[in-house]
């Protein structure tokens, strides 16, 4: 992270606010002038030009970090968006309340090993084609969210790129480990709440998209096979290389794949570029403006007055939210390692340290901006026709579902 040369005016956190308010409204008030990526990118561009004249003058060095950061990140959500296009999981199973919990009960775990990126961008294909006769889908994809793109991946420091940020800075890598507990609680509960759910959403599809539903079964095969080892290519570069081989490596695989995958078998995907360039657009914007609100967060950070775990979760969980999770998951580490309180794993107290690392991935959940995949899951089912909730529909849903099951972890593990 660089240094901190200066502490911005609070009035600096307008333009990532800003920024927030058009991806929550724009979508709704003016939806023709929203399908436009250029535009999305124009106005990304607009509210950071503030913040970019700022801070190339004031610290020049954290816009080089944050290009630094942007790059790695959009590379490898990239390739992983590029290279699991050239996967098809040919087949239909019948879309049951069963099926679609097992589904998403397997790719939970899966994020932890794969990352939730690569579990995202390798099952959310599968889902859809499951789930192509029903109508009723978006509930759905918002749980494939909450569970895949985000709270299975704590196991490990490959699931999620806050932990790998607190592996390289001192926490051991099989610690992750130790939070299995937590994993199980939050991923049970929520699977109950998809099956409650999906249970009352299932009773109202059409019997004719049932009944074809069960007749279109067919058995599964994965076409694309060789594309899987790319993928694996890809979680090798992110474990074991450093910035800009890591990237390179990563860019060179995805060109390998989207030049050898058959072309009939990404159309048969109905793969496009246009999910990843929407993602592009928008989180360079968020990453330009929030600079000033990341660094306030450093300077002024102590004075929250957060020391018990409870409290590191739950304010590490709300910026997490909307800011991103890795250097708030960092900036959390540095408050806590400064209290002068026991060092037990990477300088300081176990349970503090499980705090901010649950509070840093599960809460990703609670906006579309929390975690890279939720953006880029959200584009692939609505080129699939699926009608997806808005930015405020969406927080209802993390409101209602997810806020009591972090009361439940907060009560059971850190109070």
């Amino acid at each position: 992270m660089h240094a901190l040369a200066f502490v911005p005016a609070i009035g600096w956190a307008l333009p990532f606010l800003g920024l927030l308010l058009a991806i929550a409204i724009l979508p709704l008030a003016a939806p023709q002038f929203w399908e436009s990526n250029l535009r999305k990118l124009a106005v990304a561009a607009l509210l950071s030009l503030p913040v970019l004249w700022l801070y190339a003058g004031a610290q020049p060095q954290a816009l080089i970090h944050a290009a630094r950061d942007y790059v790695s990140f959009i590379a490898l959500l990239a390739g992983l968006f590029v290279i699991s296009g050239g996967v098809m999981l040919e087949g239909d199973l019948q879309a049951t309340t069963r099926t679609n919990a097992l589904l998403l009960g397997a790719g939970a775990l899966l994020a932890s090993f794969v990352g939730t990126t690569g579990a995202s961008v390798l099952l959310i294909r599968p889902l859809l084609q499951t789930n192509r006769e029903r109508k009723r889908v978006a509930h759905t994809v918002v749980f494939f969210i909450f569970l895949v793109s985000n709270i299975g991946g704590c196991l490990t420091p490959l699931g999620d790129p806050p932990l790998f940020l607190g592996y390289l800075a001192g926490v051991p890598f099989l610690w992750t480990l130790r939070l299995f507990p937590a994993w199980l609680l939050a991923v049970g509960l929520v699977l109950a709440a998809y099956v409650a759910c999906d249970l009352r959403e299932r009773a109202k599809e059409e019997s004719a998209d049932l009944r074809r539903d069960f007749y279109e079964v067919r058995p599964l095969r994965v076409a694309g096979k060789d594309n899987l080892v790319l993928l694996a290519g890809v979680l090798a570069a992110v474990a074991l290389l450093q910035a800009p081989w890591r990237e390179l490596v990563i860019a060179a695989l995805a060109l390998v794949s989207y030049a050898w995958t058959d072309p009939e078998l990404r159309r048969a995907n109905r793969f496009s570029f246009g999910p990843i360039l929407e993602v592009a657009a928008l989180f360079a914007g968020i990453f330009a403006t929030m600079l000033p609100a990341l660094d306030l967060l450093r300077a002024r950070g102590a004075e929250l007055g957060v020391r018990e775990p409870w409290q590191f979760f739950w304010a590490s969980g709300a910026l997490s939210s909307f800011l991103d999770n890795a250097p708030t998951y960092l900036t959390f580490l540095a408050l806590a390692r400064g209290l002068g309180l026991r060092a037990e794993v990477a300088g300081v107290p176990e349970p503090i340290l499980a705090a901010i690392s649950l509070g840093a991935v599960f809460m990703g959940a609670n906006s579309y901006i929390g975690n890279g995949p939720n953006f880029m899951v959200r584009a692939i089912a609505e080129e699939r026709g699926v009608k997806m909730p808005s930015f405020g529909g969406y927080m209802v849903w993390s409101g209602l579902v997810l806020l009591p099951v972090f009361a439940i972890v907060t009560v059971v593990f850190f109070r």
